[in-house]
This record gives structure tokens, C-alpha cells and sequence, in this order.
């Protein structure tokens, strides 16, 4: 159950309006008024800023993989048990090439990977979340693996996909037909 009835495209205000139109000219298409967008579409100044740092992060050419930031992801939604928000990047995760294996063991907090660079971004996704920081040797294998630029873009991420998180849970945003509930067990 959404917190927020649904907003109807074709009455939007005009900043409202502005907005959408950004996000479906934008790299996502037009995904509609769906998951946090039609959370942020409610306030103008702050969703086009949001949608369009999102759509920096997800699409522009970054120095990380996106079966990297899949996973950093997947491990945000996850951790907060944002359902919109796992249940849409489960589908992009395993299109980007992160294994079904590991995107269901993400969910259940113990994935077992094959990949280096996709356990480095679980192991500082889960540092982060659970610790709010990152010790020295994790620091230092993501410098290693992927530079300054790399870790920087990788933190980015994560801090974007907790906001779209915490907007979903705070706003209760339903899933879409067709996705599969991954948190069957909460409201």
C-alpha cells in the first residue's frame, strides 16, 4: 500500500511537469511516475536534482563496471529491504551479467561470488551500511582495483541508492505489476 495516491500525468503543475519530462527525455525513457519518481515529481526542485544525479550515476560512462554498481545496488536495497528497489535492479543486475546465484544470496545477506571486483563492492557496500565506513585494507583494494575516481564514483552510488531507498520505504512505493515481491514477509 502506497502512502502517496498515484500522481496522473496529465494533470502534473507545470514544474511537475518539468520534471517528468526530464526523466523520460533522460537515459531511464519513460518509466512513468513509477518507483521513487513519482515521489520526486512531487517536489519539483528537489526531484530534478535527484533524478538527474541518478541518471549521472547509473548511465554516464563511469570507471566502474556495471556489474559493480549492480551489486552495490542490489546490497543497498537489500540492506534497507526496499522492495521497488531490489525487485527492479535484481532484473538489471542479472542483465548486466551478476549471476542469479549471487543477486538471490545478496538478498539473503550471504552471496557467494566468483567475481573479485563484485565481492569488493559487496564487502565496502556492507561496510558502509553496517559500519558507516570502510577499514584500511578495503580502502586500499578498491584504490587498487579501481583508483580514486573508481572508489569515489562506487561511494556515489551507494549514497544515491540509499536515498531512493529510504524514499520507497518512507513513501511505502508499491511494485509494479510483474515484480516479484523479494520481502514477502513485510507489509
Amino acid at each position: 500500500m502506497t502512502r502517496l495516491p498515484p500522481l496522473d500525468p496529465e494533470n502534473l503543475t507545470p514544474d511537475q511537469q518539468a520534471v517528468y519530462d526530464a526523466m523520460r527525455q533522460g537515459p531511464r525513457g519513460d518509466l512513468g511516475l513509477v518507483g521513487p519518481f513519482g515521489v520526486w515529481a512531487r517536489s519539483p526542485s528537489v526531484g530534478n536534482t535527484i533524478q538527474q544525479f541518478g541518471a549521472d550515476m547509473r548511465f554516464a560512462t563511469t570507471s566502474i563496471s556495471e556489474t559493480v554498481k549492480e551489486v552495490a545496488i542490489c546490497t543497498v536495497g537489500a540492506h534497507f529491504r526496499a522492495k521497488f528497489e531490489f525487485a527492479a535492479h535484481r532484473a538489471l543486475a542479472m542483465r548486466a551479467g551478476v549471476t542469479e546465484t549471487v543477486v538471490d544470496g545478496i538478498r539473503a545477506g550471504n552471496p557467494e561470488f566468483n567475481d573479485a571486483d563484485q565481492a569488493l563492492a559487496f564487502a565496502i557496500t556492507r561496510g558502509l551500511l553496517d559500519e558507516n565506513r570502510i577499514n584500511d585494507e578495503r580502502f586500499n583494494q578498491a584504490i587498487d582495483a579501481w583508483g580514486e575516481n573508481g572508489l569515489i564514483e562506487l561511494t556515489s552510488v551507494i549514497g544515491y541508492y540509499c536515498l531512493v531507498s529510504l524514499t520507497l520505504n518512507v513513501f511505502e512505493v508499491p511494485l509494479s505489476p510483474g515484480m516479484a515481491d523479494p520481502f514477502p514477509e513485510l507489509p
